[in-house]
């Protein structure tokens, strides 16, 4: 039976840690460290998302500060927001809700974000200082991924990882930090060829396409280790819906660990955020 690895458990520990790193940064300065949480429009979803980052900042005692701007917002006028807050000391961290609206360039207001500010870790800088081993903020999903990781294998050196989905958030930035452990690390995607047979010679499986029930468990060696990323709402025979992940669970009991969907990598990535935050607060200070 696999262990199943309890991202909510692990996501309360950290954020019990926040908390007393935002205290003692407020003793020492005065000022706890600030977050400003900009959405654009009012996709359902993101709305959500952002409720539930807020009440985690509260509860870590981050202040949170909120900019909900209409979905029809000129492109410049956001850019002249994130300019601001570039320059409100007040503010350690800028997280931009995506997605944005069709009309604005995300690349291009990413960019414009601090990399000193930049908590989601996607700034070009942070990018580079990441594949470099140098420091800078982490993309907070791949950042919960390697803790989640770190709770079942002490030592990646020589392990085979297969990181199912190459996107700029999770999969590239998550190979880049199991490469920083040594381990051997194969990057697939839509393109790549005969998915199972590459996925079965791994010890870790990282699944991150985005295709509910993809990795089924002939895929999945004896032993290996899986961290489900996906979480897809889909509906049954029923009409009654629910969320998935990437991977068919039920026939990974072989698995030595598993994340479960949800409950899994999706309370760290929050949990992340913040402490990214804190991360932020203190390299502020340190200047």
């Amino acid at each position: 039976m696999a262990e199943i690895i309890d991202g909510r458990a692990m996501a309360q520990k950290l954020l019990a840690r926040t908390a007393e790193q935002v205290k003692a940064i407020e003793a020492r300065t005065g000022q706890a460290p600030g977050l400003a949480v900009v959405l654009v429009g009012s996709d359902p979803a993101s709305e959500v998302y952002v409720g539930r980052k807020i009440s985690q900042c509260r509860k870590a005692g981050i202040r949170s500060v909120e900019h909900r701007l209409p979905a029809d917002t000129a492109e410049q006028d956001l850019l002249t927001l994130i300019d601001a807050l570039n320059e409100d000391a007040t503010i350690h961290g800028i997280l931009i809700q995506l997605p944005l609206p069709k009309h604005i360039d995300a690349a291009l207001v990413l960019k414009r974000i601090s990399p000193h500010k930049d908590v989601d870790g996607f700034h070009p800088v942070n990018v580079g200082r990441l594949s470099t081993g140098t420091g800078g903020l982490v993309p907070c999903t791949p950042l919960g991924i390697m803790m989640l990781l770190d709770s079942v294998i002490e030592d990646y050196r020589g392990l085979d990882a297969v990181v199912i989905g190459k996107s700029n958030i999770v999969g590239k930035p998550v190979a880049m930090l199991l490469l920083e452990r040594e381990a051997t690390v194969t990057v697939t995607h839509i393109e790549t060829k005969d998915l199972p047979d590459v996925t079965r010679k791994a010890d870790i499986v990282i699944a991150a396409a985005g295709a509910p029930h993809l990795v089924r468990g002939y895929w999945v060696k004896p032993g290996a280790v899986v961290i489900d990323v996906g979480i897809t709402r889909v509906t049954d025979h029923d009409g009654s819906t629910r969320i998935v992940g990437d991977c068919a669970t039920h026939e990974l009991e072989h698995a030595r660990a598993i994340t479960p969907v949800p409950g899994g990598v999706g309370p760290m990535t929050i949990a992340c955020l913040l402490a990214n935050t804190v991360q932020a607060a203190e390299m502020a200070n340190d200047d």
